[in-house]
Order: C-alpha cells, then sequence, then structure tokens
C-alpha cells in the first residue's frame, strides 16, 4: 500500500482494492479474502479492513453474502 501522510486507513485501502479491481487483478466474482487475510495483506487490522470493505460497498464494487463472503460485483472497464 502507497505511504500518504493524511487520510483515513481504510479509505487508503478501499482505493488499493478498487485499483486491483479496475485492472482485472481482482475480476467480476472474485471472492476477497476474510477480514484477518486482509489485514495481513495490507498491514492493518481487521476493523480496518472491515471499514474498507463497507466502502467498497458503498462504491458499488462489492457485494457481502452473509455466511459466503464478499465478491467482486463491479466489472473493470473494457479495453477500446
Amino acid at each position: 500500500m502507497d505511504p500518504e501522510p493524511i487520510g483515513y486507513v481504510y479509505v487508503r485501502v478501499a482505493d488499493e482494492v478498487e485499483r486491483e479491481i479496475r485492472s482485472g487483478r481482482l475480476p467480476y466474482g472474485a471472492r476477497l479474502p476474510n477480514e484477518r487475510d486482509m489485514g495481513a495483506q495490507y498491514g492493518v487490522a481487521p476493523g480496518t479492513v472491515r471499514r474498507a470493505v463497507q466502502e467498497l460497498r458503498d462504491r458499488g464494487l462489492v457485494v457481502t453474502l452473509p455466511n459466503k463472503g464478499t465478491f467482486v460485483v463491479a466489472e473493470p472497464p473494457s479495453a477500446g
């Protein structure tokens, strides 16, 4: 994750995940890792990941299905 001196950490995590979605590294239908694994991946607490996932839901990029997980629902822009 890119270091930024000012701003909420959960927004930076959400921005990074959005970049992964937009680039196609996280394709449509991909399941996001659980909070603990994402926290380890981004070097943040599980509560921060929870806020970041809520931000991604608010942006319309993911949907969370109870007892199933969080999945990418936004398709990356098509080339051309």
